[in-house]
């Protein structure tokens, strides 16, 4: 399970192993949410008097899953810096690495009758420092038995084990999450605080929640109680179908305040199957960095508002850069779907088979086009955080920060013309063309965007900004047209050129 901070996701796993005992039918061959099963205790249209028979029914395929890692740690001297350093372990060798025993405690579910189990990659796979040991999984009746890892996806945080073991056993189908509407009753059954067998309900409070995750950031969200250890438990519908696996939740105390989100089972079901079968998972990818388009930047760009997704750089020589995509560009549609909060160009381009040709909408300059581009595959997840790096503290070394009273007074800016000099000081080539940011007014718009001292203004809505003068001509055409805002492209030491809409004061 994750913890959801606004933007930051936290793992949560944990607690010691406890099962509760509960009968289940030995040799089971058909679903237990098979429809000749569900008729007789699904609860009625309507408010239900109880979800017992329910969870009687589905509940022997529900098990919890404990992992046993290695984890190397750091061999810390107590004595280091003191003339007592060399008494720490053996005299004149270097210390040796050490070790660890850690844990790890979630749920899972079974789906076939020769023992498959479907849980979160983040409850077995462990972190870089560790070496997965052992899998253990508890039947509901408190039977233990070790599991192999058999595939497993960070991208969309799924993983599938098998259980060593030849008898059969009782599982679960995944349902249609598709036709989930918000309002209906669900159920989680699960292992919250280790506590095996934990059964909460609740309703589906809304479908397709985008919480600014990733490729795959589009989720469940129910008030139906998810908490630490309740990672990769199901979440059924009234018809006891697998629609979502229980998978992060929204806490700003560190459990459940009634947000949890599960990951769709139109989602998990394709990828599920194809771990089962030992496939790569393939993605697509553009090879562009983007956000969405909010208030500033519509008003900045004259668009409509909550419409497509804003550019802000290209990967040189990737699929969007052959394309002829810009930065600065607005993406509306992709092979003919609408890019909207609920499905982003991240979704759509990831569910897109590399080397597939398609077109792409978008709007540049105020004005529609179409584009023809051929996907590649999308990076590892570690690739992408490496080309993701960016350094937030650049400053220059020296340099003249008189302010120019027009700038000052309408962006909160104090700039002045790039020389060659300044230039290298940051970094930068020496025939760039623009503005040095010398001082950014803390009640301004700009320092709210992130703007600082340092950074380099290339242009103002899509105009060079040579110099002073240039900029405060954009800025007072902007205001005689009735916008709000102006659009920069700034370029900051170590990363490349962003845009950022910055508020007109009045």
């Amino acid at each position: 399970m994750r913890y959801v901070y606004g933007l930051t996701s936290a793992l949560l796993i944990g607690g010691a192993t406890a099962s509760l005992v509960a009968g289940y039918p030995a040799g089971a061959q058909v679903a237990q949410n098979d429809e000749t099963h569900m008729r007789q205790v699904v609860p009625r249209a309507g408010a239900p008097e109880s979800f017992a028979d329910l969870t009687a029914q589905l509940q022997p395929a529900v098990v919890n899953i404990a992992t046993r890692q290695r984890v190397e740690v750091q061999a810390n001297n107590p004595f280091a810096g003191t003339p007592f350093a060399d008494l720490f372990g053996r005299r004149g060798q270097q210390a040796q690495p050490q070790t660890r025993e850690a844990q790890s405690l979630g749920s899972g579910f079974i789906v076939s009758s020769d023992g498959y189990v479907v849980t979160n990659n983040h409850v077995v796979a462990p972190d870089n420092r560790a070496t997965l040991e052992e899998i253990t999984i508890t039947m509901p009746d408190g039977t233990e038995y070790e599991a192999d890892l058999v595939g497993a996806d960070p991208a969309s945080d799924l993983a599938v084990l098998k259980i060593k073991s030849n008898q059969s056993f009782p599982f679960v189908k995944f349902g249609d999450s598709a036709h989930v509407r918000a309002g209906d009753w669900v159920i989680a059954i699960g292992n919250p605080f280790g506590l095996g067998g934990t059964v909460t309900s609740g309703i589906v409070s809304a479908v397709l929640r985008n919480t600014g995750g990733g490729a795959y950031d589009r989720y469940i969200q129910t008030d139906a109680s998810i908490n630490r250890g309740n990672s990769g438990g199901p979440l059924f519908d009234m018809k006891g179908n697998v629609i979502g696996i229980n998978n992060a939740i929204f806490s700003p105390t560190g459990g459940s305040v009634g947000i949890g989100f599960a990951i769709p089972a139109e989602t998990a079901a394709p990828i599920v199957a194809k771990l089962r079968a030992g496939e790569e998972i393939e993605r697509g990818f553009l090879g562009v960095t983007i956000q969405p388009v909010t208030e500033d930047l519509a008003d900045s760009l004259g668009l409509p508002r909550n419409r497509g997704e804003f550019v802000q750089s290209v990967q040189s020589d990737g699929a969007a850069d052959r394309a002829g995509i810009k930065p600065g560009d607005v993406v509306t549609s992709i092979d003919g779907k609408n890019v909207t909060k609920d499905q982003t160009l991240s979704f759509l381009v990831a569910n897109i088979k590399p080397g597939t040709r398609i077109p792409i909408e978008l709007i540049r300059d105020g004005r529609a086009r179409t584009v023809q581009a051929t996907i590649s595959k999308r990076p590892s997840e570690d690739e992408l955080r490496q080309q993701q790096m960016f350094d937030p503290n650049a400053q220059p070394d020296q340099g003249p920060t008189q302010p120019d009273s027009a700038i000052t007074d309408k962006l909160g800016l104090q700039v002045l013309p790039l020389t060659p000099q300044i230039a290298r000081q940051l970094g930068a080539d020496e025939d760039t063309v623009g503005l040095v940011i010398g001082a950014v007014d803390p009640n301004a718009d700009a320092a709210r965007k992130g703007l600082q001292r340092g950074d380099i203004v290339l242009s103002a809505n899509y105009r060079e900004t040579a110099s002073v003068s240039d900029l405060e001509s954009i800025v007072e055409e902007a205001e005689n047209a009735g916008r709000d805002a102006v659009l920069l492209r700034v370029q900051r030491r170590g990363g490349t050129p962003a845009y950022f809409p910055v508020r007109i004061r009045r």
